[in-house]
């Protein structure tokens, strides 16, 4: 490697580490780009990127077989390691680099070397119910960048600390590095350690786990060997990219075909144990803070979901269960964060549509009393 692009790629990174960036963002004609408490900053005092000076940071981040790989397929996943010697120890990053305007494009995502407990990511308590479960199926779901794979290591981290556990992760790639505690914590990297998130799902039948987190549930298959698994006794976690409680469960019965459906339907009922839906703020005085709408099943969840009666029918009983059992809505959530001063009104009024804007208004004053 040409000492200068590594230079310059380990002098973007030091910055992107002492700015507490999420995500570093490298592409052609541009400065480096750094996403700082969910806003983007260019790093105007360092060059433009050109095609030359990424192909040269491509061949500092990928071993050979890496590159030969990328360049069949023009895009690649992965995570990596960096030595900072310069400000901080060894800080873990995830990485996606494609192709664009004939060129290559980079984004990196900071994964903290220590997982955060729940107190430091403001998650509500609740969530704590998900790491005692011995069965059935749990769903962290959000957007790109919601906090999904954060709020999965807190999760299995406080099981791994506190219970004697065999626990299976399935990823792509690997983020957050879990030590083996009281717990077993084995960890397969899609496309190192197997090659589809089925095939692994799968193969987990056969490898004693107690409790398994599927870092993604693209396809029916893995969907469905992952209900299966929570149906015979094993606890599983999962995660899609749906951002309400509704729309997770109409995803997972809409991958089936029209004629599996109803059956799905009452394995879903019978399996599920808790949706988690969640986005990231900007909090009051910097970072950001997350806001979750939280559905934890019960009977009438189960009849709702079996009989096909929709969305609102479940938001409406999570309205109704919300104090007794820990459940809230979204309205709730940013209420209540608008309520114990994490967030302004504003940034609640700015993440909810039109019709909804008096209902958070009557949930805030209900709140303050």
């Amino acid at each position: 490697m040409v000492k200068i692009y590594k230079d310059k790629f380990h002098n973007i990174l030091d910055i992107a580490i002492k700015a507490g960036a999420s995500d570093i963002h490298l592409t052609n004609n541009l400065v480096p780009t750094l996403r700082v408490d969910g806003e983007l900053r260019r790093l105007k005092k360092l060059e433009e990127n050109t095609p030359e000076i990424l192909e040269g940071f491509v061949k500092e981040i990928l071993t050979e077989e890496e590159f030969e790989k990328y360049r069949k397929e023009n895009e690649i996943d992965l995570s990596m390691t960096y030595g900072s010697m310069r400000f901080y120890g060894a800080v873990r990053f995830r990485i996606h680099i494609y192709r664009q305007s004939n060129s290559d494009c980079i984004v990196l995502r900071t994964i903290p070397q220590d997982i955060p407990s729940f107190g430091e990511l403001n998650l509500p308590p609740v969530l704590k119910k998900f790491t005692t479960m011995k069965n059935g199926l749990v769903l962290i779901t959000g957007g790109t960048g919601s906090g999904k794979s954060t709020t999965l290591a807190a999760i299995i981290d406080k099981i791994n600390t506190h219970q004697s556990k065999n626990i299976i992760t399935i990823e792509d790639p690997i983020e957050f590095i879990h030590k083996h505690k009281l717990s077993i914590v084995n960890q397969r990297e899609i496309g190192s350690d197997v090659s589809s998130f089925s095939r692994a799902v799968r193969a987990a039948m056969r490898e004693d786990p107690d409790i398994l987190l599927v870092g993604e549930m693209r396809d029916l298959e893995t969907i469905q060997n992952a209900i299966t698994m929570a149906e015979t006794g094993h606890l599983v976690f999962g995660t899609l990219h749906t951002k309400s409680v509704g729309e997770t469960v109409d995803r997972i019965i809409d991958v089936f075909p029209a004629n599996q459906q109803d059956q799905m339907r009452i394995q879903l009922a019978n399996s599920i144990e808790g949706i988690v839906c969640q986005d990231l703020l900007p909090k009051i005085g910097g970072g950001r803070v997350p806001t979750c709408e939280i559905m934890i099943a019960n009977d009438a969840i189960r009849n709702i979901i079996r009989e096909n009666q929709g969305p609102n029918a479940i938001v409406d009983q999570m309205q109704t269960t919300s104090r007794a059992q820990g459940t809230q809505t979204r309205i709730q959530s940013l209420a209540k964060l608008v309520v114990d001063g994490l967030i302004d009104q504003e940034t609640a009024l700015n993440n909810i549509k039109s019709d909804e804007i008096e209902s958070l208004n009557r949930t805030i004053v209900s709140l303050s009393r």
